[in-house]
């Protein structure tokens, strides 16, 4: 298994994945929408995708990390967006060698941590994130406004 970077020209392979994990959500398949917004993503460096691959380049998973700041803190705050591997991967560590790369990520840029939210449903990411060094937040309610 490799842990890179993604770079604009894995969006077509990166999109099957990021359809799949879109889909687990609940959310319409749409392939095509997935590479375009993955392409706009990483061409404008608006995310950091770190993907995670077999000998045969062979796409497994994928992790999306978008820059926000801390303005208590006073500096770069990392949201651990999207974390999938897929099924037939799943139990082979690569969950944690990507989350591990988010954690270098957020080291290198003077970043002060990593955030990220799961559905309480999400009963594998439940388990994974505290054992990956999260803690859950209990103190705090977080709240959404949907436009439409």
């Amino acid at each position: 298994m490799m842990i890179r970077k993604a770079v604009p020209g894995d969006a077509s392979q990166l999109a099957i994945l990021f359809d799949e994990y879109r889909v687990f959500y609940h959310m319409e398949p749409d392939i095509e929408k997935c590479k375009v917004f993955l392409e706009q993503r990483l061409a404008a460096n608006e995310s950091v995708v770190f993907i995670s691959a077999e000998d045969n380049d062979e796409l497994t998973g994928f992790s999306q990390l978008y820059p926000l700041f801390s303005s208590t803190r006073l500096k770069r705050l990392w949201l651990l967006n999207d974390l999938f591997v897929l099924p037939a991967y799943r139990g082979r560590g690569i969950s944690v060698a990507l989350i591990s790369e988010a954690k270098k990520l957020c080291i290198a840029t003077g970043g002060c941590g990593l955030s990220l939210e799961t559905a309480k449903s999400n009963t594998i990411g439940n388990l994974l994130y505290p054992k990956a060094g999260f803690n859950l937040d209990e103190d705090h309610n977080y709240y959404f406004w949907t436009n439409g």
